[in-house]
């Protein structure tokens, strides 16, 4: 043993230590420090041990035409890493430039270093769903050492040159190596945890940023909800200045540079016109890359990340600036990545949203469509048979008519209040009571003072139609509708349709089987409409609740929310 070997063999792998701490600042090593490597990455990788490997072996010291080394440290750490391929590629690299350089020992120095760096693979794969600690990595390395050495004395000869050189090396290399291959997983579990509180602190803002802006974005991409978002960003970082544009002009920019940088003009910067055009995310590290046409901006470098929206179709870009003051660092890298992601989720959230308060306007529409036509259709056959022999009702009956329609047209899909409503359900009665005479009679209990609360238009009417034709026209006697509205629990407004007509046997939102003739069936349109229509505008659990016996009559519910009406006018908002 010649412990003699033990400080220069140190010195050595301190060297090759260091080097490799450089090589953790690599972005394809920051990513299989978070198993999110890529096959490129691990070819990256691959190049990296294998090139601290190599570096290892030069750096050794010649004894007894052999090399006491340290290469064993890039083919174990590789192993340990990245997995036995990653273990077995670092291996053949740097156990065939062992070979080339020749030796009593550069056969059976090849062979272990390929051994070696399986070796640290497999033990990888065993322990595949836990954390290597350098103490275990400490391990492997003194297991590879002795396997090494092992190998020497099966291969190498004269074999009592390969004896006298176990003995003077084994020792030294197996302890100097192994604290090597320990100390560099120190610094790897420490990069790793810089990656981690990078992470933390960047998810920690942009959800300190998402918190405060999520509400702004719902608007879109505008000039208000730019700036809004732009300051709230400007606020939470420690950047000099935050920009925010479309596809052509400039919706937002606050902090330095904002007396040329100005809000409504065409986008000039260079940086941001490439960002456009390929959808990445670009770090301008300089002026010149910024590409900022005034002369005395003080911005010196900038992240900018595209915004966008769904189908891949970029919306804007988000650019986080720096001056001379200080430095973009990783985690302003990450955190506009972050933040451009929740942007971008926004927009899509805001385009799906927007197309659905437009499906749902289109779809109450086309349910008014149903209505209307039946109605007016009734309504004329009425009015044509009073013309002759009551010409006088007949001209008030018109009036009705149109006042129902004037309200109608004007209220489709919108808002009315309560007392509205009731106008426009006498209306709609005027003409029925004309139509039926005796047999129709209408009853109201409206608790004082709601008549004032709003309610979507077209909501009672319906119901108190199908009350009559489905509920009181099959009887020979007509019958009672009765409207009622009241408070419940001071936030719920209750509206209620009864009649005592012939009830009903099904589930009228249950849809009818289709007519054999080809021609529509109108039974329960009011009802379904109106279900759809208050589903559509509250949500669920709002819509109808139906109590109905046979023989008896229905009962007809309504419960809508109070203090609401912003969110439900924002269903038919464009």
């Amino acid at each position: 043993m010649n412990l003699a070997l033990m400080i220069p063999l140190a010195e050595r792998t301190a060297v090759l230590v260091v080097a490799a701490l450089l090589f953790t600042r690599v972005k394809a090593f920051r990513s299989l420090l978070n198993q999110r490597a890529t096959y490129k990455d691990k070819a990256v990788m691959v190049l990296i041990f294998s090139g601290i490997s190599i570096l290892g072996t030069y750096n050794g010291i010649w004894y007894q035409d052999a090399i006491a080394n340290s290469r064993v440290i890039g083919t174990i750490v590789a192993g340990l890493l990245a997995g036995p391929w990653v273990g077995l590629a670092t291996g053949l690299v740097a156990g065939i430039h062992r070979y080339t350089l020749g030796g009593f020992t550069d056969l059976a120095c090849a062979i272990s270093t390929i051994s070696e760096g399986v070796l640290a693979g497999l033990f990888y794969r065993f322990r595949r769903t836990r954390e290597i600690r350098w103490t275990t990595a400490m391990a492997v390395g003194f297991v590879a050492e002795w396997m090494q050495m092992a190998i020497i004395l099966l291969v190498a000869r004269p074999y009592a040159d390969a004896l006298a050189l176990v003995k003077a090396i084994s020792v030294p290399m197996s302890v100097v190596n192994a604290l090597g291959i320990a100390v560099l997983i120190i610094i790897i579990d420490l990069a790793k945890t810089e990656e981690d509180r990078i992470g933390a602190l960047q998810a920690q803002r942009t959800m300190q940023v998402a918190d405060k802006t999520l509400s702004y974005l719902r608007q879109g991409l505008t000039y208000e909800s730019a700036k809004r978002v732009a300051e709230e960003i400007l606020r939470t970082t420690r950047v000099a200045a935050v920009a925010i544009t479309d596809t052509k002009t400039v919706l937002a920019h606050v902090g330095a540079g904002s007396s040329h940088h100005v809000v409504g003009q065409e986008i000039t910067t260079k940086a941001t016109r490439e960002v456009l055009e390929t959808k990445e995310v670009k770090i301008a590290g300089t002026k010149e890359e910024i590409g900022c046409r005034e002369n005395n901006c003080t911005l010196r470098s900038a992240i900018l990340v595209p915004l966008m929206r769904k189908r891949g179709e970029v919306a804007g870009v988000l650019k986080l600036y720096q001056d001379r003051s200080r430095k973009l660092s990783a985690v302003d890298l990450e955190l506009v990545r972050g933040l451009g992601n929740l942007i971008s989720t926004q927009l899509e959230l805001a385009d799906l949203e927007k197309q659905a308060r437009l499906l749902a306007d289109a779809e109450i529409k086309a349910l008014h469509a149903q209505i209307n036509p039946h109605f007016l259709f009734n309504a004329l056959n009425t009015i044509v048979s009073f013309i002759r022999f009551r010409p006088e009702q007949a001209r008030e009956l018109l009036i009705h008519l149109g006042e129902y329609f004037r309200k109608n047209l004007h209220d489709s899909g919108g808002f009315v209040t309560l007392a509205e409503e009731l106008e426009h359900i006498e209306a709609y009665l005027a003409i029925e009571r004309a139509r039926f005479g005796e047999k129709l009679k209408v009853e109201y209990e409206i608790e004082p003072g709601v008549d004032r609360y709003v309610v979507p238009g077209l909501v009672l009417q319906p119901l108190v139609e199908n009350a009559i034709k489905h509920g009181l026209l099959p009887k020979r006697e007509g019958g009672v509708v009765k409207i009622s509205a009241r408070l419940k629990d001071k936030q719920v407004l209750e509206l209620k349709v009864a009649d005592n007509g012939v009830g009903m046997e099904k589930d009228p939102f249950v849809p009818p089987p289709p007519a054999q003739d080809g021609k529509r069936r109108l039974s329960g349109i009011g009802l379904s409409n109106v279900r759809s229509r208050l589903q559509a505008i509250y949500g669920q659990p709002y819509g109808i609740v139906i109590d109905s016996k046979k023989g008896l009559g229905t009962t007809c519910l309504i419960e809508l929310p109070l203090g609401v009406k912003v969110h439900a006018e924002s269903v038919h908002r464009g």
